[in-house]
């Protein structure tokens, strides 16, 4: 197993990926929110010249919408959003410069997975061949005209899943008895404050999970996820700043179409807290409201709290929570993740729907990785 597996070289799994893009470092969180909107990418790779070589550029970062929104609600940022999108995208970046690498296309797929496994959030990896075997524990570098691609969590463990037969007997396993179901999650109570959630969402994107929206029973309810992040705006930030985390939940659904009565409480939430430039920017944008067909008891219905039904996943809206049970193996946890591109799942009680805790991606690749380790000795 392991002899085989070693052999592999990272440009295997580079296969059939699309360059990414990238902008400046001296860009502004304006022109990064247009990129992605009009690119349809979930991130942006942030570039800066090489000081010792100013036609190379160094790949110092990423950068994607929860970012931005994240940024947008700052107290500053909220009461002048239109000059916070002036800001460079230095400003947004993480301060821990080593969450992007570089790896080179001939380096072993098991020395990439160790760098990820260190702590780099994703690799950048120069589309080309040939070139010394090098690792770069900082930023990635790369000739004027060369172009990369991203290696993240998801592109390895689906490569240890095209190679389940080798893992037969651990891929078997529950996750409870591999002790891959981490307690400490990321979770906000749903009738709290959305506001509350921004740092806990600042943490979800270092980390590639995401932030449980829970009942005062600690049901699972539903989540703030990157995934929905990404296909929101910049208004959503004022969302944040007026709404409990279960009507943010409710609006985010409606994806830049939401009700008029959401509209007029978050206007009227902004006057009292007195941040003009929000509602301007608010009020400038064109929502379409709700036909006459969505009647009152549907709107309630969608402000109450939904209930999971079964393991595998459920439909909040236009989005699911992909979950499992402690008993569930991890070939299966590993299908569902993969399947939704998510790189987590939650894990819920079987009887009251109860929030366990939750399966990550970093965790089931140190499982593979220790594997891998025993199988060398």
């Amino acid at each position: 197993m392991a002899v085989s597996l070693r052999s592999h070289e990272v440009s295997d799994l580079c296969i059939g990926k699309p360059a990414l893009k990238s902008l400046s470092l001296s860009a502004t969180a304006g022109d990064a929110l247009l990129a992605l909107k009009k690119g349809g990418d979930t991130c942006l790779g942030v570039w800066v010249a090489d000081r010792s070589s100013p036609e190379r550029k160094l790949i110092s970062g990423k950068l994607c919408v929860g970012d931005i929104l994240c940024f947008l609600g700052v107290d500053d940022n909220l009461d002048s959003p239109a000059d916070a999108l002036k800001k460079p995208v230095s400003d947004l970046l993480p301060k821990d410069a080593g969450l992007v690498r570089r790896v080179e296309p001939d380096s072993s797929v098991l020395e990439a997975l160790d760098v990820i496994l260190d702590g780099a959030s994703c690799l950048v990896v120069p589309i080309r061949s040939g070139g010394r075997r090098k690792l770069h524990h900082h930023s990635a570098a790369g000739g004027g005209g060369a172009e990369f691609c991203w290696l993240t969590q998801e592109d390895f463990v689906r490569y240890f899943f095209n190679s389940i037969a080798h893992f037969a007997p651990i891929a078997a396993h529950s996750v409870s008895s591999l002790r891959l179901v981490r307690s400490d999650v990321l979770a906000i109570q749903y009738d709290d404050a959305a506001l509350d959630a921004l740092p806990l969402i600042r943490r979800a994107l270092a980390d590639q999970t995401s932030v449980a929206v829970l009942t005062d029973d600690g049901e699972l309810v539903g989540e703030i996820s990157p995934s929905i992040l990404a296909a929101s705006d910049e208004t959503v930030a004022a969302a944040f700043a007026t709404l409990s985390a279960g009507d943010l939940m409710d609006y985010m659904d409606h994806h830049g179409s939401p009700p008029e009565a959401a509209m007029g409480v978050i206007k009227a939430r902004l006057k009292e807290k007195g941040w003009k430039g929000m509602l301007e920017l608010l009020e400038s944008e064109l929502y379409p409201a709700f036909s006459s067909l969505s009647s009152s008891s549907d709107e309630e219905s969608s402000r109450r709290p939904r209930r999971l039904r079964s393991a595998g996943s459920y439909k909040r809206g236009s989005e699911e929570v992909i979950v499992c049970h402690p008993e569930s193996s991890l070939a299966a946890v590993m299908v569902q993740a993969l399947a939704h591109r998510v790189n987590y799942v939650w894990v819920v009680d079987e009887e009251d729907y109860g929030l366990v805790g939750i399966v990550t991606f970093a965790d089931v690749l140190k499982v593979f990785r220790d594997q891998l380790k025993q199988s060398l000795l």
